[in-house]
Formats: C-alpha cells, structure tokens, sequence
C-alpha cells in the first residue's frame, strides 16, 4: 500500500509482514515511532531521512549490525531483541552509530543476540534501561565497568546469561549501581542496598586494618634485625 501521501505521519505499524528489506520511508520525515518486528530484515537502512524517530521496533529479524542510524539524534529507543543470526554469530555494533546515540538512546534491548561483552557500550552515558537477557555474558567486572558510565540506569534486565549463575550475583549487582531501582524484574529496595554498602564498607574496613597491622608487624621485624646489627 502506498503511504507516500502521508506526509505528517507520527507513527507507522508494519511488524509481523515478512519484509526483507526496509520499506522506502523518505516521505515520512516527522515519524516519531516505527514498529518493524518479527519481519525478515537482513539491514538497517533507509532511516537517514527520519530525523525525528524517537522509537525504533526491529526485534525478530535478522540484523546482524547495527547501523545506519548515524542521522538519527533524537532516537531514544532502540528495541533489536532476538534476532535470528547464525550459530556462533552475535549482533555488532558501528561505532559511528554508537556515537550518535551516546548523545540520546536512554532504552536498549539486545536480549538474545549472543553478545559477550558489553564494554563498546559504555559511551550511553543516558542510559536509563538495558535489556540484555539470554546473551553470553561472563564477566561481572565488564558488566560493573558499563555500569560506572551509565550513571541514570534504573532498570537491567539480565537473566539467562552465564554470569547470573556466579554466588550472590543479585547482591553484586546491586552494590555496582547506587541509581539502579529494578534488576530483572525485581525492585531494590533501599534497605537492601543500604545493607550491602554497609557490608562492603565493613569488609574494606576490615581488610584495610588487616592490611596495616601486617604492614606494621613487617616494620617492626624490621626495626629488631636494625637494632641486633647495632649492638
């Protein structure tokens, strides 16, 4: 069907429709949100022209790289959960398109896309949301590096990855982020993070003390072996 006369559309429906290739949408400059799930889109192309998209449906397809949103400064959502990507494939990211959308992407859902790492994207420093369930991601420490830079992050959903199976992996992740308020579908309460800080904070404490005494134990060897060679 031809859309082309609806120059003021603000929002356009066309998941679940087969498409394997982006529909021409070069007359559609004021779209605010387009849906596009469960198509069979190979690429992300055609987008340059929607300056305005502010929420962008691709999940379901069979993207295998982010791109050619590099024009879109105002997009604040971007949904790309499940593609379908060979085995052993996972989903890349342009760093020129993560450039762009450092400056406005608050909500990212990469959810089952064989991700992992995740440390190319710390430059989201706008984050509020990710979803990143069913990925390969290992390693807390990468998780707690993104986290740093993502300093309005309330909301992480990251069940079925490797690293939820580590011992207190949801107390972990809660002490790594100070704005965080649900993680996987659980809200924190603020009792529950106030006790872990004080349990970190007393464990430091602890190691810190344990830490001196040793220093000083070493000292005072040193001072007696100092004090025999005198005499």
């Amino acid at each position: 069907e031809d859309l082309s006369a609806c120059r003021n559309l603000a929002v356009l429906y066309l998941y679940d429709n087969r498409l394997s290739r982006m529909p021409n949408l070069a007359f559609a400059s004021h779209l605010t949100h387009l849906y596009l799930q469960n198509n069979a889109l190979e690429r992300m192309e055609g987008l340059a022209t929607l300056r305005h998209l502010s929420k962008l449906y691709l999940g379901g397809n069979s993207i295998s790289v982010v791109e050619g949103v590099e024009m879109l400064s105002e997009l604040t959502e971007l949904h790309l959960e499940n593609q379908h990507l060979p085995p052993g494939e996972k989903l890349l990211f342009d760093p020129r398109c993560l450039s762009t959308l450092a400056g406005s992407l608050c909500v990212l859902n990469v959810s089952g896309n064989g991700l992992e790492e995740l440390q190319e994207l710390t430059c989201l420093s706008h984050m509020m949301q990710f979803m990143a369930c069913e990925n390969q991601l290992t390693d807390l420490q990468d998780l707690a590096d993104v986290l740093t830079c993502w300093p309005k992050v309330w909301r992480l959903e990251l069940l079925g990855n490797p690293f939820c199976q580590k011992p207190k992996y949801r107390d972990r992740v809660i002490m790594m982020s100070a704005s965080l308020d649900i993680l996987d579908g659980k809200e924190i309460k603020e009792s529950a993070r106030q006790f872990l800080l004080n349990w970190k904070a007393s464990r430091e404490a602890k190691r810190k003390a344990h830490e001196q005494m040793s220093t000083f134990g070493e000292a005072s060897g040193d001072l007696v072996v100092q004090t025999d060679y005198v005499i």
